[in-house]
């Protein structure tokens, strides 16, 4: 199912939205971008990516409070610090395993919660965007929108008392479609698409305007000492 043009309004209070966003640890995170960053900047650049997907998503309206879920203890450190709930790994068991984890708490706390499933590497995340995809979200019973490549997903989304079922990783659109959940294509929403594991993406993110962590560490590099 795919949905065009006017976004639905979430107008019930109980409906404020709880992000889940999955981040492994930074010694391993982005590897990807190595060829561009070079290995001493990818670790700060991924976590500058949190911070500001992190960020943007606190000041989003529509959102009610952001689970980060990690085993990294500078990333949860510096997220707890914008205002995130830090929950353990404890799983494991990779990203999909840390997305039920991550549900699993938002509901323990909140019962009624609407969900939603966000990457952490959408450094150019609009908080205003993301409003619009999680109030057109908030039609269905499970929703998504795929990466800037039209391949993966950066996004998916299920009602109060629905399971949110992740499949993330590689051709996750096709899995998501396949499970009956609703694709997002709303125009404008360029920076909930673009995700960031290459340079080309990185370039791409950068050309669309990336938040204040991502442009101050790119625009720093690797600090001398640790050259």
């Amino acid at each position: 199912m795919r949905i065009e043009g006017e976004t639905a309004t979430n107008t019930d209070p109980t409906g404020h939205w709880s992000l889940v966003v999955p981040l492994k640890p930074l010694a391993r995170a982005k590897s990807r971008l190595v060829p561009s960053s070079g290995a001493l900047l990818r670790p700060r650049l991924a976590l500058a990516f949190a911070q500001d997907t992190v960020y943007a998503a606190l000041a989003c309206r529509a959102v009610a409070d952001v689970v980060v879920v990690t085993d990294d203890a500078t990333a949860g450190a510096a997220l707890a610090a914008l205002g995130a709930r830090i929950v353990a790994d404890s799983p494991g068991a990779g990203l999909n395993a840390a997305l039920a984890h991550g549900e699993r708490a938002v509901r323990a706390a909140r019962p009624g919660a609407a969900v939603a499933a966000l990457n952490a590497d959408l450094p150019a995340l609009r908080h205003t965007e993301l409003a619009r995809v999680l109030d057109s979200s908030a039609s269905f019973s499970r929703a998504f929108v795929t990466d800037a490549a039209g391949i993966g997903t950066t996004f998916l989304a299920a009602g109060p008392g629905v399971e949110l079922c992740p499949a993330f990783g590689g051709p996750s659109r096709a899995r998501h479609l396949a499970s009956g959940a609703a694709e997002i294509t709303l125009r404008g929403i360029d920076s909930v698409r673009q995700d960031v594991d290459t340079g080309d993406d990185l370039r791409a993110a950068l050309a669309l305007g990336v938040g204040p962590y991502t442009a101050g560490r790119w625009a720093a590099g690797v600090p001398t000492m640790d050259r």
